[in-house]
């Protein structure tokens, strides 16, 4: 097995596993959601779906690009949430460099995302 199979393996499990999580860890994820975006159930539950299956497409030839394009776009979607996240975290002097480091990691995702279009 390749090293490219083995990394495109990993990401598309950690997604399934963090699709699954926001079933198994509601609250968690529905507090990162910045209130202005409105229902942070329906909003968690789109997300972790979202996951899940965009997860499961990674593994599929066919559809790898697609699918990778789609965690991009995810994870720029829930950017906003991690920013909240950070914010609310700075507020509470919580957990502050912890999620600074969250930030840029989205690029790294970003990137491991980019590699498999």
């Amino acid at each position: 097995m390749s090293t490219e199979t083995i990394s495109l393996w990993i990401m598309a499990i950690l997604y399934i596993i963090a699709g699954i999580n926001h079933f198994v860890m509601p609250r968690f994820y529905e507090k990162i959601i910045p209130p202005f975006l409105g229902n942070k159930k329906l909003i968690n539950w789109l997300s972790g779906i979202a996951e899940i299956i965009l997860g499961v497409l990674l593994l599929i030839p066919e559809y790898t690009s697609f699918a990778a394009w789609g965690v991009i776009a995810l994870l720029i979607a829930v950017f906003p949430a991690n920013i909240y996240h950070f914010m609310k975290g700075w507020r509470k002097k919580k957990l502050v460099w912890v999620l600074a480091l969250r930030l840029p990691l989205q690029f790294v995702l970003i990137w491991w995302a980019y590699s498999f279009t």
